[in-house]
């Protein structure tokens, strides 16, 4: 078990199995020093978690939630090709399924910040961006991709 993996537990949370793709990519690649880790919504046992429009269907809060899950399974993306130990984490991307006057990305992505530093330590502090989407896949509430850096 990794330091990763023991933070996570200590907190109670057990990184599921690397997400199977469901579509015409992978769930993760390197590509020299860097990871790169593709998107994740919150889905749990093949069930997808929060699905609508954060602040109309989905509360603020829940879309936290679904931002931490997703959170979670890309750091299970990484761990399928890297050793989490190893890892920075360099950039997130958080989309949030919203309407056009909705503003409060940057809250429902620190979902995904927060569990990143949970996990990492230091090491998970990272550049961030944080987007309004009018939809996104399956009417997913959120999704977040990360990059990561595999120090030598």
């Amino acid at each position: 078990m990794t330091n990763v993996e023991k933070r996570l537990s200590e907190n109670h949370i057990t990184l599921p199995d690397c997400p199977v793709p469901v579509a015409s990519y992978i769930p993760a690649q390197t590509a020299g020093n860097f990871v790169f880790a593709s998107g994740q919504a919150a889905t749990v046992d093949g069930k997808l978690l929060y699905a609508g429009k954060v602040g109309t269907e989905i509360s603020l809060e829940d879309a936290y939630q679904s931002a931490r899950i997703a959170a979670i399974r890309c750091i299970s993306e990484l761990r399928s090709v890297a050793d989490l130990d190893r890892l920075r984490i360099v950039r997130v991307t958080g989309f949030v399924n919203a309407d056009s006057d909705f503003t409060l990305q940057p809250r429902v992505v620190n979902g995904a910040s927060e569990l990143f530093e949970l996990a990492f330590g230091e090491r998970g502090r990272h550049s961030r961006i944080a987007i309004g989407a009018g939809s996104l896949p399956d009417g997913a509430s959120v999704e977040v991709d990360v990059v990561a850096y595999l120090e030598p």
